[in-house]
């Protein structure tokens, strides 16, 4: 529809050229209408719906913050060549089936319109379906199942962040509100030095200016010119998902996982998330609240400490007046000196009581036996014993040895006696009158001849030699068709043993005179 200029105010027609003249360039001027803002803005409302009016638009949701505090959404749709305002007022966003979600592809259907206050048009959205998910949302996730599948996101990589670091790191861009707000948290809660490393945090070259800012602070050496922060911090404010890109890109998550000194993501509002966040230590937010994370209120560390300080001293406070209670306690159940010496003192009284006739009869005891030692020691001279020994060394000395002699030739007869008895008994003999003893393999007896017939191999002791043999299948010859044995001489009668003399058998049988004690 053509744009409506509004009513010309009149003119003199003094002012109008003559039909067919050409007007002059300052008269088309004077002649052009006037427009105020407000009335253009209208006109181009008007015409953009009546030209328009309800659509279907597809594209994919970007920028989406959640409902205003108006509950109102805003956000953007976007393809790969434009990108157009939406709004979904509240009434309708609560009965939208399909919620706004950053990333999601949907088909919105609304009316066209502009919205002066910012010379832009949108699209105000009366309802919405998914359509898929958007070219980004889907690199992102495919993004992150890749690098989740090699470990850069467990929780067992992840390192405890320093309660109060000496020195703080903080990459991000050094002209934008985010250093900005984390010098002031970190100024109101505890100040700490901070080294921040410029970088680019969106556009073409960002993500490898992150990776090596990351990569640089861990470079630092411990003791070196430039302190090497304990913590770091990679921040960045809010925007669409094309905004946040490069802390999606897997330069920057590798540097993240990689990093030796602890990560605290702080990148876009609560709402936003990138890969960052699932590679750093920890994930902030805000930039504010990672400031908050790194360090700790120093006013409420000091009335900690001083709350501390104070409970310490009431408990010891506590602890001696329980100890002095206690104390008096004790002090009370023990008994006075007097009381505890009474029974000490009388015990000694006893004692001495006693002492004094103890040590009388001891005395006594002691004097009469010192007495009769000395009676036993007058009656029993150690002269006189000594006088009695030599005396009896001297009679030991002049007495004749016959008796000895006759007791050692005593007793060599008896030897002899048993010797010869020894040799008429012993097998020995035997085998000298012709016998033979007969043993088996394993040089036992043989007994009988059904033994000797079983044996394999016999042996046959005489009296001077053993021979071995095997017996025969045959029987032997009967005992009673063997040549009659030599008749056997008669054995001589046993000579008697001497009978010993008187003298000897008086010698033997008088017990033998006892030495008397030389004492």
């Amino acid at each position: 529809m053509p744009l409506v200029p509004p009513p010309r105010p009149a003119t003199s027609a003094a002012a109008v050229p003559p039909p067919g003249e050409p007007a002059p360039s300052a008269l088309l001027q004077a002649n052009a209408p006037e427009w105020s803002v407000g009335d253009l803005a209208a006109a181009l409302k008007r015409t953009l719906e009546d030209a328009f009016g309800h659509v279907r638009l597809r594209g994919e949701i970007s920028g989406y913050r959640g409902p205003h505090g108006s509950g109102h959404a805003y956000f953007s749709l976007k393809d790969g060549t434009a990108k157009i305002d939406a709004v979904v007022w509240k009434g309708v966003l609560g009965r939208l089936r399909q919620k706004p979600k950053e990333g999601l592809e949907v088909v919105a259907t609304g009316k066209i319109t502009t919205f002066a206050g910012k010379s832009s048009y949108q699209i105000v959205i009366d309802s919405m379906e998914p359509a898929g998910i958007g070219a980004w949302m889907a690199l992102l996730e495919e993004r992150k199942r890749q690098l989740a599948a090699e470990g850069l996101f467990e929780a067992e990589r992840k390192q405890p962040i320093p309660f109060l670091p000496r020195v703080i790191g903080v990459v991000t861009s050094p002209t934008g509100a985010v250093i900005r707000d984390i010098l002031h948290r970190l100024e109101d809660r505890f100040p700490r030095p901070v080294l921040v490393w410029p970088v680019r945090v969106q556009g073409e070259g960002a993500a490898e200016e992150i990776a090596a800012a990351i990569r640089g602070f861990n470079a630092l050496a411990p003791d070196g010119a430039i302190p090497r922060p304990d913590v770091l911090i990679v921040a960045r404010g809010g925007g669409s998902i094309e905004d946040l890109w490069a802390f999606n890109e897997e330069a920057v998550v590798r540097a993240a996982a990689e990093s030796d000194i602890p990560l605290i993501s702080a990148v876009g509002h609560e709402t936003d998330t990138t890969l960052i966040d699932f590679a750093s230590d920890r994930r902030a937010p805000t930039p504010t609240g990672a400031a908050e994370m790194a360090v700790p209120v120093r006013a409420e560390l000091a009335a900690q400490i001083h709350d501390l300080g104070a409970r310490q001293a009431g408990t010891m406070l506590r602890r001696i007046e329980r100890e002095r209670a206690d104390f008096r306690a004790l002090v009370r159940a023990i008994p006075g000196a007097d009381a505890f010496l009474a029974a000490k003192r009388q015990r000694l009284d006893l004692a001495d009581a006693r002492l004094r006739p103890a040590l009388a009869a001891n005395a006594r005891d002691s004097r009469e036996r010192l007495n009769r030692l000395a009676d036993r020691l007058t009656r029993r001279s150690p002269a006189i014993a000594l006088a009695e020994a030599r005396a009896r060394l001297a009679g030991i000395d002049h007495r004749p040895r016959t008796a000895i002699s006759r007791i050692i030739e005593r007793r060599r007869d008896r030897l002899g006696a048993q010797s010869g008895l020894l040799g008429a008994l012993s097998y020995k003999a035997v085998l000298a009158r012709g016998y033979a003893l007969v043993r088996d393999a394993d040089g036992l007896p043989v007994r009988s001849a059904e033994t000797a017939a079983k044996a394999a191999r016999l042996q046959l002791q005489f009296a001077d030699d053993a021979i071995f043999a095997r017996p025969e299948d045959a029987p032997a010859a009967p005992l009673a068709d063997a040549p009659p044995s030599p008749p056997r001489p008669k054995r001589a009668p046993r000579r008697p043993a001497p009978e010993p003399s008187p003298k000897l058998k008086e010698a033997t049988t008088e017990p033998p005179a006892r030495q008397g004690s030389l004492f």
